[in-house]
């Protein structure tokens, strides 16, 4: 087995990298194909070339900007992801059950169960657990590396604040080619894995194993009807809020009056008038602990 980490170096977990390189020695590894980027979008062109040099267990060191980057680029290989969550928000390793411990972490990747994922695609670009177009995206492109690194994940809790009061945008959404909401929106999710930051269950029904894509859309407008829409979420009851629209399908088209910005995974892209997304069953191989 051949194995290769990238690393993304800003992020910090337990010893660093110094005990990530110990615990992989110590684990038998063997000679590891060691690769650092200092931002997450330097990635692919690592994942790339530990790939073409034979790589087949790929260790992602970052959070879920970082994870994202890497599935995207091996996604219909062979290789194996194993996840190291040392980054702020680590969504897709809480939803595996991977710690926030590098020697777990290792004896996962190593010895794991593997288990295909599906994950989401829009424009040709893989995400694992949630996309979203709007608020969401707009809170999380303020939260900057600064803000992010010295407050946590209250750094989205203030972003929020900041965003509560943005004007709705005429928003027209297919599912699988089928009209199935037109109106005003505030946000649009479209999620792999129902679960989004502080364990709030985003979508109840999400599955990354039944090739569908879970649909919101959000018309909350103000801070009175976000927090009714987050407390509705909170209390697993997010399509009981009267401003919330759920569903689910393979394909989804939207189309919106004015240019919104897109976010992946937690990483703010670039503004977009339409988008098309669709569900990838089975696309990637992840290291997750043994049943």
């Amino acid at each position: 087995m051949k194995v290769a980490v990238v690393a993304h170096r800003r992020k910090v977990l337990g010893g660093g990298l110094g005990e990530l390189r110990r615990r992989l020695e110590q684990a038998g590894a063997g000679e590891v194909d060691w690769r650092e980027v200092p931002k997450s979008k330097k990635a692919p062109k690592q994942v790339r070339k530990a790939v073409e040099a034979g790589a087949d267990l790929l260790f992602v060191w970052g959070g879920d900007g970082m994870v994202q980057r890497c599935v995207d680029t091996v996604a219909g290989t062979g290789v194996t992801v194993a996840i190291v969550p040392a980054g702020t928000a680590n969504l897709f390793a809480s939803a595996l059950r991977i710690p926030r411990d590098i020697r777990a972490a290792v004896e996962i990747g190593l010895r794991g169960e593997r288990v295909r994922y599906d994950l989401g695609k829009i424009d040709g670009e893989h995400f694992a657990v949630m996309a979203g177009a709007g608020f969401d995206a707009a809170m999380i492109e303020d939260a900057d590396r600064r803000m992010k690194k010295r407050s946590g994940r209250f750094a989205y809790v203030r972003t929020a604040l900041r965003h509560v009061r943005d004007e709705p945008v005429h928003t027209i959404v297919h599912l699988d080619d089928e009209l199935w909401f037109e109106g005003p929106s505030t946000c649009l999710l479209l999620g792999n894995i129902g679960t989004i930051s502080g364990g709030i269950k985003a979508f109840d029904d999400a599955s990354p194993f039944d090739g569908r894509l879970e649909v919101g859309v959000a018309t909350a407008r103000g801070a009175l009807q976000w927090a009714r829409t987050v407390a509705a979420m909170a209390t697993g009851r997010t399509d009981r809020s009267r401003f919330v629209r759920m569903g689910s399908a393979r394909r989804v088209y939207a189309e919106f009056a004015e240019p919104v910005l897109l976010e992946l995974d937690g990483g703010a892209r670039k503004r977009v008038k339409r988008l098309e997304a669709e569900a990838v069953p089975a696309a990637v191989t992840v290291a997750v602990p043994r049943r």
